[in-house]
Order: C-alpha cells, then structure tokens, then sequence
C-alpha cells in the first residue's frame, strides 16, 4: 500500500505532496496509538490461546489488540479516500484485506481487525481536519 502512494505520487501524479505527507502521518500516529492501546489492554494473541502456530514472517509477543496493522492501513486508505474516492475505494479494499489476513494468520481476533479499523479511521479524519503539515509550515514561516 505504501509502495502504491509512491508510485501515485511520484509517477502518475494523481496525489499531491500534502495528500502523500497525511496519509504517512495518519499511518504513523494510527500505529503509535494502536501501541499505546495493547499496552493499556494487554490480550492474548489467537495463536496463544489455542495452540495453533502464527503464519507470519515473525512471531508477535505483544498484546493482540487493536491490530496495529490494520489500524496503519486504514489511516492510509481512509486519507486516500478523502482526497480522491476511486483510487480510496481500492486501498479502502486492500486495507480491508490486511485485516482478514492477520485473522486469518491467526495473530488477531476479529474484534482486534475492528478496533484497527475505528481508531485509523478516526486518525485520518483527524489528520485531515488539524492539516497537520499546513500547521507546521504556518508555525515554521
């Protein structure tokens, strides 16, 4: 997904500077308050409780939710819907996938996919109405 905003921004133009800068800063902040959630709710991963192996790459020790991916991917996806709804509604689609995957990877619980998914979209409504990087270059002129 993040390699798809390069290529929009960088090749085919359809998304700006500022569109690409608030989509990684939702991402980032959606993933840093997903950290800060497990840490206050610690749960038990899928894969923990009943017994079977996680099919990732790496073996999570942290608590499962919310799911700090979906949560960045929809941050994502959500910022790119708000600046143009066709190409949002294809990485609305993808970040709908990661969440299935990480079910299915056996390294979240369904509620964990939703609770992701509320707290990116949220974070990319956020970033969206504060214009983070307009602030900034207000504060820095």
């Amino acid at each position: 997904m993040f390699f798809g905003l390069l290529i929009l921004w960088l090749i085919d133009g359809r998304i700006k500077k500022e569109q690409v800068l608030h989509a990684l800063a939702a991402s980032l902040i959606a993933w840093t308050l997903a950290e800060i959630v497990k840490r206050l709710i610690p749960t038990a991963r899928p894969f923990m409780v009943n017994g079977g192996e996680p099919l990732t790459l790496t073996v999570m020790a942290d608590g499962s939710f919310p799911s700090g991916h979906t949560s960045a991917a929809f941050a994502l996806a959500v910022t790119i819907w708000l600046h143009d709804r066709k190409i949002g509604w294809a990485y609305i689609i993808a970040a709908i996938m990661v969440g299935i995957a990480r079910v299915l990877a056996n390294v979240h619980y369904p509620v964990d996919i939703l609770a992701g998914a509320i707290l990116g979209m949220l974070t990319a409504f956020g970033v969206e109405k504060v214009h983070l990087f307009s602030l900034l270059k207000k504060w820095t002129a």
